[in-house]
């Protein structure tokens, strides 16, 4: 860069030389025409005119002069990274450090040609577990941002992970992306017997077998860690595979600290690698080569030998990868350090950036993640943080031009088949809605009772609901299973509010399955058969957010539930419900307390004065004498609490928002012959609080109450058509 500073000052200094005789010749100009009088054709003077010509071709000779510079400055950038590149092919082979003398910018691709346009480009990710399903999502959300390309991810994975990433990706149902997963519990063997310090454990070995996983057609692919951050399009990583030339078959960026030097502190003793040693949480594989060179045979090799002195790997994969580069150097191709930026402790990544566009890929690979130290931190969070409350349904973007960038046709067909003059248009829309969704964002760990009577309390909520928790975890301490509906700020939100509340963190029975928002309405339906799709228990108690159980309840449940033998008959049991206008009450601890507190006025039995049509059914008055389970049978409008079987009828998706959600569900029940029994000593008690945006909307709008009305009819029409002459009663139902 010296060489391209001289010349610059040289061709300046010949401008400035160069424009003081053009000044001279234009006064001595002047002066001899200052008498002249006459005008030109645009109305100058002669001394204006001739100013003007002076004017114009000093112009001109400074924009020659500046194409000349501009010409000399590009020839010789160009010869610069010549010799660079040549530096660098040099260092490959014999070690040396790079990474300090320069290979700062993305230059690598500057001469590489284009990915063409509907080239598919291999991604290959190990995510194993709950927590790297939930965070692997900002690395994802980072490429699609900037992908031009379509994409093939391939994650290597445990099943709790496949379950989550699978369900995520089929619902998020982004154009032009596919995904494949592996298990790594395959391929355990070929790694296990590797002793490995990392936190990352066994799946910090899992990328050594790439070539053996991945599918022999698959000729190269882009591996990455969860933890990296794209700044830009992944298709520029891409081009680097045509600089793979020879035997070259990994493309790595160098280490960002001393590690591989041995100087961090006294007696540190790290794994052999080529002066620095490389960075494994970006890399590219070339698979062919890597097969042909038997990929696996020769790291296999170099393991066994450097543990029968070091004993273990303390960086996982990326100890033996440096091992055998060390041996045979040639394999490398060294990409610009801005392709894996590392925020790692003892890092000195800061000198491979001067300007924030020289950023290509941000690698938190440090355990303190956001919280490490670097003084271009808030810069880099920042990054992250706007990938990771970005919406990811804007995502959902067609790659124009190509075939496998089309969007969902299905979704399209039915919505196409929608009348948009029907004034009942958004409601049909949002039943065929795919919302993105998130399974078990934090870890739940739940073995099911061995007595096949246990039971699983389901719920769903919003964010405005989120205080609801802590008090229902206090009241059940069962299995729990929320569908929580959240925007992917809200999200994080919810995410740190769990991750501090002490009375959630210890409980590991609970799923909390994210659907993300999308649509005008509330869909309370999708969200029940989310939560309850998830349920392991063979029954469910399906319950609002909005109610506090009796304490004891849960094991109470599960003593009817063999009592009245529901195993070999389909029953509903009823819980029946009662609410307060209290914010603050004092919880009675039996159904004594409770009947005290509805004759003191306290408590009263839930919506008698606004809807007692939905609990009248229940026979209230029985209940409070009641010591024995009693049945009680159908009546319109009837939607009461109930445990049931965990194979009952999913809820209705046409209704969302508010009405006849749970109405119509048990309807269904009673269709399918269950018997309703109400259990003599259980009761829920519902809380108070600020009315939904959607029951604002049912009293305000009388086209959303005719809507309804109408859904409500063709339900009815439904269920006589599916069940038959025992199902007439539900037309003849007064809506």
């Amino acid at each position: 860069m010296m060489v391209v500073r001289m010349h610059k000052r040289t061709i300046l200094s010949l401008l400035v030389i160069t424009a003081i005789p053009v000044v001279i010749l234009l006064y001595l100009s002047l002066s001899r025409h200052e008498n002249l009088q006459d005008k030109n054709l645009l109305g100058f003077n002669s001394r204006e005119a001739i100013l003007a010509d002076r004017v114009r071709e000093i112009e001109q000779e400074n924009q020659m002069l500046r194409r000349q510079l501009s010409i000399s400055q590009n020839q010789l950038q160009q010869t610069y990274e010549n010799y660079q590149n040549a530096r660098i092919d040099t260092s490959n082979a014999s070690g040396e450090n790079n990474f300090l003398d320069g290979n700062r910018t993305g230059s690598d691709c500057s001469r590489v040609p284009q990915v063409p346009k509907c080239e598919t480009i291999h991604i290959s990710i190990v995510c194993a577990g709950v927590n790297a399903s939930r965070e692997v999502v900002t690395l994802i959300k980072s490429i699609l941002f900037y992908r031009k390309n379509p994409l093939h991810f391939h994650f290597i994975s445990d099943e709790i992970g496949q379950l989550i990433l699978a369900t995520l990706f089929k619902t998020w149902d982004v154009p032009g992306v596919k995904v494949s997963f592996h298990l790594a519990e395959t391929y355990k063997s070929d790694v296990s017997w590797i002793p490995n310090k990392h936190y990352s454990g066994l799946f910090g070995l899992m990328k050594l077998v790439v070539t053996k996983i991945l599918p022999d057609d698959l000729d190269k692919t882009i591996v990455l860690d969860t933890d990296v951050t794209f700044a830009t399009d992944i298709a520029e990583l891409w081009r680097i595979f045509l600089k793979l030339t020879g035997k070259k078959a990994i493309g790595l960026v160098e280490n960002q600290s001393d590690w591989y030097l041995g100087t961090l502190w006294k007696k540190h003793k790290p794994w052999p690698a080529l002066g620095r040693g490389f960075n494994t949480g970006v890399m590219l594989f070339d698979l062919k080569k890597l097969r042909d060179l038997n990929w696996m045979h020769m790291w296999r090799l170099t393991a066994e030998k450097e543990l029968m002195n070091l004993l273990s790997t303390s960086l996982a994969d990326q100890d033996v990868i440096n091992a055998v580069i060390k041996q045979h150097p040639y394999l490398v191709h060294t990409m610009p350090c801005s392709w894996n930026v590392q925020l790692s402790e003892n890092t000195r990544s800061e000198l491979c950036y001067t300007e924030v566009t020289d950023l290509k890929v941000i690698h938190w690979n440090s355990p303190k993640k956001l919280r490490v130290k670097n003084k271009h931190v808030e810069f880099f969070r920042n990054l992250y943080l706007t990938f990771l409350e970005y919406d990811g349904n804007l995502l959902r973007r067609e790659l124009f031009g190509c075939p496998e960038g089309m969007a969902n046709m299905t979704l399209q067909e039915e919505l196409s088949k929608l009348d948009e003059d029907d004034q009942c248009y958004e409601f049909r829309r949002e039943r065929i809605l795919m919302h993105r969704t998130h399974l078990y964002y934090l870890d739940f760990q739940y073995t099911p009772k061995s007595d096949g009577n246990d039971v699983t309390l389901v719920a769903q909520l919003s964010m405005d609901r989120l205080q609801m928790l802590e008090a229902i975890c206090k009241h059940w301490e069962g299995p729990i299973s929320l569908a929580l509906y959240m925007s992917d700020a809200e999200a994080q939100q919810f995410l740190r509010y769990a991750l501090s509340s002490d009375v959630l963190m210890a409980r590991k029975n609970i799923g909390y399955h994210v659907v993300y928002k999308d649509g005008q309405f509330y869909p309370v339906n999708f969200l029940r058969n989310t939560a309850l799709r998830q349920v392991t228990t063979p029954y469910v108690f399906l319950s609002d957010i909005d109610f506090l159980p009796m304490y004891g309840l849960y094991e109470y449940q599960r003593k009817a539930i063999a009592m009245v033998d529901m195993k070999a008959t389909n029953k509903a049991l009823i819980i029946p419900a009662f609410e307060t206008l209290r914010y603050r009450l004092t919880f009675p601890k039996s159904k004594a307390d409770l009947l005290h507190m509805l004759d003191m006025g306290t408590l009263f039995t839930f919506r008698y004065h606004v809807w007692q049509k939905g609990h009248a059914p229940t026979n209230f008055a029985k209940w409070r004498t009641a010591t024995t389970p009693y049945k009680v049978q159908w009546e319109p409008d009837f939607e009461p609490y109930v445990v049931v079987k965990k194979e009952c009828p999913v809820y209705d998706l046409r209704f969302v928002g508010f009405g006849w959600n749970k109405v119509s569900h048990i309807m269904e029940l009673d269709a399918q012959g269950y018997e309703f029994i109400v259990l003599p000593n259980a009761f829920i008690i519902h809380m108070p609080h600020t009315p939904s945006f959607d029951i604002a909307k049912f009293r305000s709008s009388e086209s959303y109450r005719l809507c309804l009305k109408i859904l409500k009819e063709e339900f009815q029409k439904d269920m006589s058509k599916k069940y038959g002459f025992a199902a007439l009663k539900y037309v003849a139902v007064e809506t």
